[in-house]
C-alpha cells in the first residue's frame, strides 16, 4: 500500500464549503449566527433531543453539564474508566472526584452491575455518572439509566463517539440528564473541531448557554454576577456541521459496511473477538475494534505501520493511569485485559472493500 490509510480520516459531504461561503458573505465569523442555529436544529431534528447547545468541544459540553448540575469541590463523580481521558477531564475542572467503574464483557462498556454494586455499597453518594458509549457502540444505557434513577445520581452520557447509534431505537445521547457529542477530526463527523451538548431541561441548556458565553448578564454594558466560559461554537464550524449532517446517516451505513468486511475476511479465525453489538441496539462502528487472543497487538500495529496504515491500541483504562492512582475504582479487570489484547484498526469511510482485504491480510499474517 503507497497511500496512508488512516484510522478515521475526516470526510466531507460536499456542500461544506458552499455553507462556509454563505457565512463569509454575511460575516458572522465569530460564534452565533445562523449556521449555529441551523446544526442545533440538525441535532435535535436526527437525535430526538429537545435541545441542544453547539460548543468547542465535547470535553467543553462535559463541563457544562457538570456545572449545571452544581458537581463542585470534594464532590464524586462516576466515570467508565475504559475510555478516552476527555470524558473524565472535565470532573477535575469542577474540583470533584473520580470514581472508576469497570466495564462488562458483554459490551465493553461501563459494567450495570458493577455500577450497582458500588452504588449500593458506597459510603459516600456519587452526585453524578459519566457513561461513555465506547468505540461509537452503546453501552447497556436503560438499565444504566435506570440505576442511576433509583439511586438519585445524575447521568450524563458521553455520545462523543457514538452520533448515530442507538438503543431499543432510542439515540445514545437522549437517555440521561444530559448527552454530548463530539465533532473532532477523526469522529464520524467532524467540524475539525467542536461539541453538542443536549438535553431534555430547556433551563438547564439556557444555563449552559449562559456559562458558554462568558456569563454575561442581560445588560448593555459588561455585568457578571458569576464566571463562565468562551465555550461557543463559531458560525464558521456549524456550517461544516450542516453539511456533514445531511450525510450522518450514509457515513453510519457505511461504517458498518466497512465492520462486516472485516468480519467477512477475519471472522473465522478463533484468535480474533471484534467488540459486540448488544441486542437491540445499532452501534455506528465508528472504529472496528478486536481483541487477539495470544497475539501480540503491537507487533499486528508494525506490520501494518509498514504498509503505511494507521492503527491504534484501546485505550489504557483511566484507573491504571498515574494521574488517577489515588482515584476510587470498582474494576474486575475487564478493561485492563481489553487493553492488554486490543486493537482499534482503521475505518475511514473512505475505504474500499479491497483496502479492509489487504489489511486483513497483514493481520493474518502476524497473528
Amino acid at each position: 500500500m503507497n497511500k496512508r490509510i488512516f484510522l478515521s480520516a475526516p470526510h466531507m459531504s460536499g456542500n461544506e464549503l458552499k455553507y462556509i461561503e454563505k457565512v463569509f458573505e454575511s460575516n458572522y465569523i465569530a460564534p452565533l449566527g445562523e449556521y449555529v442555529n441551523k446544526f442545533e436544529e440538525s441535532i435535535k431534528n436526527y437525535t430526538g433531543a429537545p435541545n441542544a447547545l453547539a460548543v468547542t468541544s465535547g470535553t467543553a459540553a462535559i463541563h457544562l453539564a457538570l456545572r449545571v448540575l452544581g458537581i463542585g469541590a470534594g464532590d464524586d463523580v462516576l466515570a467508565s474508566t475504559f475510555t478516552f481521558i476527555g470524558s473524565v477531564n472535565a470532573i477535575l475542572y469542577q474540583g470533584a472526584n473520580p470514581v472508576f467503574i469497570d466495564s462488562d464483557k458483554e459490551s465493553w462498556n461501563l459494567s450495570p452491575k458493577l455500577l450497582n454494586k458500588y452504588l449500593c455499597e458506597c459510603e459516600k453518594r456519587p452526585k453524578a455518572l459519566i457513561v461513555t458509549h465506547l468505540y461509537g457502540m452503546s453501552a447497556d444505557i436503560q438499565k444504566i439509566a435506570d440505576i442511576c434513577r433509583l439511586h438519585g445520581v445524575y447521568l450524563i452520557e458521553d455520545a462523543a463517539e457514538s452520533l448515530g447509534a442507538t438503543f431499543d431505537g432510542k439515540h445514545t445521547g437522549t437517555f440521561g440528564d444530559f448527552g454530548i457529542y463530539s465533532f473532532n477530526g477523526n469522529k464520524i463527523l467532524t467540524t475539525s473541531g467542536g461539541g453538542m451538548l443536549v438535553s431534555g431541561d430547556r433551563d438547564w441548556i439556557e444555563k449552559a448557554k449562559f456559562y458558554s458565553t462568558q456569563a454575561k448578564e442581560p445588560f448593555i454594558h459588561y455585568e457578571h454576577l458569576e464566571y463562565g466560559y468562551n465555550y461557543r461554537m463559531s458560525n464558521v464550524l456549524a456550517a461544516i456541521g450542516v453539511g456533514q449532517m445531511e450525510v450522518i446517516e450514509e457515513r453510519v451505513a457505511k461504517k458498518r459496511e466497512i465492520f462486516e468486511w472485516y468480519r467477512e475476511f477475519l471472522g473465522d479465525n478463533d484468535e480474533i473477538e471484534f467488540m459486540p453489538e448488544l441486542p437491540d441496539s445499532r452501534g455506528n462502528r465508528w472504529l472496528t475494534a478486536m481483541t487477539f487472543a495470544h497475539a501480540d497487538h503491537s507487533v499486528i500495529m508494525g506490520a501494518l505501520e509498514e504498509a503505511n496504515v494507521e492503527s491504534r491500541p484501546l485505550w489504557k483504562p483511566m484507573h491504571m493511569q498515574k494521574l488517577f492512582e489515588n482515584s476510587k475504582r470498582l474494576v474486575d479487570g475487564t478493561s485492563e485485559e481489553l487493553f492488554q489484547k486490543g486493537l482499534c484498526v482503521a475505518s475511514s469511510t473512505t475505504m474500499t472493500k479491497e483496502d479492509v482485504k489487504q489489511i486483513s491480510t497483514i493481520i493474518l499474517e502476524n497473528i
